[in-house]
């Protein structure tokens, strides 16, 4: 797996909106380890995909403040 995310041109990840911040935070890592690129996701190419105006992480026994705070618009990589 980590040869094929050297090598890709594109990443595509739909209904990215009901994933966690964190769980965003650790493909950038992830990327940045396995391309040895500190820039956002390894300098790759990331296409997210989803209805960011309906839909939220979700997060079992959580109140909706939580949920909204998960999501990807409150994430620090957002301003990229």
């Amino acid at each position: 797996m980590g040869k094929v995310s050297q090598k890709c041109k594109l990443i595509v990840w739909d209904e990215c909106t009901m994933a966690h911040k964190k769980t965003i935070g650790a493909l950038d890592r992830s990327l940045q380890d396995l391309r040895g690129n500190i820039r956002p996701f390894g300098n790759s190419l990331i296409l997210f995909a989803g209805d960011f105006r309906q839909t939220l992480p979700v997060i079992p026994r959580s109140i909706p403040a939580d949920e909204i705070n998960a999501c990807l618009k409150y994430s620090t990589l957002w301003r990229h």
